[in-house]
This record gives C-alpha cells, structure tokens and sequence, in this order.
C-alpha cells in the first residue's frame, strides 16, 4: 500500500488535477464531493480501484459522521488530509450580513476540517509521519476587497486551526501547511462578473489569474517527503499580487 490521501473537495478542479498529479500505483485516494461528482469520472476509468468516492455534504452534521465512520471502518488509515471544499464568493454590504450564508461557510471551510482533523490526525501522529493541507486565499494576505466579511471569517479560522494543529503535531512527524492562490480560474469563476476576473487579471502583475497548474504542483510538494521540515506554513501563489 502506497499513500492513502483523504481530500474533500476532491471533484473542483483543482482536486481532480491533484489526483492526476499524485497519483502513483498502490496510492489509494478517498475522494469526497458533494452532488458533482462526474468530475472523478475520468479519473476513476483510467485509475480503476484507486479512487474511492463519497458524495457528501459536508454541511450536515449526520452525514459527515457517516462518511467519517464508514472511511474508518472501510479504508486504510489516511496518511494525508488536503481539505478543498469551498462555496462560491458572495459579496455582500456588512449592513446585510448574512448570518445563514456565514454558518454555511464555517460547516465547509471550519467545522468540517476540525472534525475530519480530530478523526484522523491522531493515527498520523500514532505512525509518525503525516501531512496536512488546507485551502486558503490570497485575501488573508493583505486587505481583502470589500464586501467579503463572511468568507475571509470563515478562511481565518482555516488559517487558525493549521497553526494550532501545526505546533501541536510537529513533534509528531505531521505537519500542517496551506496555499493561498490568488483569484483562481476554475469552475467556480462562472457565476462571477466577468468585469471582476478581468480587474484581477488586469492588476495580477503577470497579467492573468492563477489557474490550477499554478497550484498543484506547490500543493504537491508540501505534501511529499522533501517538505517534511516544513510546517505551519502558508505559501501564497499569487503571481506577485497582494490579494
């Protein structure tokens, strides 16, 4: 048996192309989305056994309890935990702030991420060697633009729990790092103005936004052996830009 990587959000863009990227024979991928899971297809018909995938929202508590239970009863231990689930940006005025939307982004982003952590961290630590990683924004790295209360919240807290599990576990073997891309040209960019991926290309000072084969490679590398002395660490890719 190879790597056993757990990734929520598996199905984005970016989660697809990670598994392209990792993918050695005897890896085992457990692979959760949520609804849009035609996205592993390919990947599943040219790696057969390799990925198995579980549709799941992360939002409801009862199911994220099942899908935890039935990985510990039905799949090696995780050696690796990368964390992706993400809901569009909403922009939206303070004054309107909307409470439901924020308690949405903290089951995805936060509270999903602690619980998986306190399923399967803990045998990481037990074998002595594990990684970790999560998903953040570049907004967290300067002032964020306007109007995006709810999210850059939601994503500190991210931030938050990877230095706390970070200090706690080094001395485990496991660290816990993130990225923080810029605007990133996904799927998810199509609800989006096209005036406002434009602005940010425009002012990116490459002249574009990140795209996926920006990220990957540097998520792969925190997550491979070479990075093992490398923990509590959030790596923009931003292409120069400060947002």
């Amino acid at each position: 048996m190879g790597n056993v990587y757990l990734i929520t959000g598996a199905s984005s863009d970016v989660g697809c192309a990670l598994i392209e990227r990792l993918y050695q024979e005897g890896d085992l991928f457990i692979a959760q989305g949520a609804g849009d899971l035609k996205g592993l297809a390919d990947l599943c018909k040219a790696h057969p056994g390799a990925i198995r995938t579980y549709d799941v929202d992360l939002t409801n508590e009862a199911a994220l309890c099942a899908f935890i239970e039935d990985v510990q009863k039905n799949c090696p231990a995780p050696t690796h935990f990368v964390h992706l689930p993400a809901l569009r940006v909403v922009n939206t005025k303070f004054k309107k702030f909307d409470e439901e939307r924020f308690e949405l982004d903290l089951s995805v982003q936060v509270r999903s991420a602690v619980a998986l952590c306190k399923a399967f961290v803990p045998a990481m630590a037990k074998a002595r060697k594990g990684r970790v990683l999560f998903m953040l924004t570049s907004y967290l790295l300067g002032m964020p633009p306007k109007n995006t209360a709810a999210y850059v919240m939601a994503k500190s807290a991210l931030a938050g729990l990877a230095k706390s599990l970070a200090a706690d576990y080094a001395s485990f073997g496991v660290t816990v790092n993130c990225v923080a891309p810029s605007m990133m040209e996904t799927k998810f960019l199509a609800e989006t103005s096209d005036l406002i991926v434009q602005a940010s290309a425009e002012a990116n000072p490459m002249g574009r936004n990140a795209r996926p084969s920006d990220v990957v490679p540097a998520m792969a590398f925190l997550l491979s052996d070479e990075a093992g002395f490398i923990t509590g660490v959030t790596l923009p890719i931003t292409g120069g830009s400060a947002l």
